[in-house]
């Protein structure tokens, strides 16, 4: 997959957009990651390894502990990768419901059209 992949399925989960959350405050430990959710440790790990896929977080040792910062520089990505994309949408988002309703819109009258004949 490439970056842009990568991150939009890392912010794709709620967990994921909450660990993100508690990591924009500061660096954290693994446990404190992950004591306010009711998830198995296994899952935790799962989470925060999409995230580093991502590049959203880095994992940096400090003596005996492992201290995970969040890195938000990857998220403007999601920006760029759609504004340079669409030429649509308020401030350059892609309108996802636009072109492929009229689209719709046209096969059904097509239909109807046949229908008739």
């Amino acid at each position: 997959m490439d970056q842009l992949s990568d991150v939009l399925t890392a912010i794709s989960h709620p967990s994921r957009r909450a660990i993100i959350g508690q990591l924009a405050a500061g660096p954290a430990r693994f446990t404190d990651i992950a004591k306010p959710f009711d998830l198995a440790l296994n899952a935790v790990t799962k989470h925060l390894k999409l995230l580093e896929r991502a590049g959203l977080i880095t994992r940096e040792k400090q003596g005996r502990e492992v201290l995970i910062s969040f890195r938000p520089e990857p998220l403007r990505l999601v920006r760029v990768g759609y504004t340079s994309t669409s030429g649509s949408g308020a401030n350059g988002w892609i309108n996802l419901k636009g072109p492929s309703r009229q689209k719709e819109k046209g096969r059904r009258s097509h239909e109807t059209r046949d229908e008739d004949d």
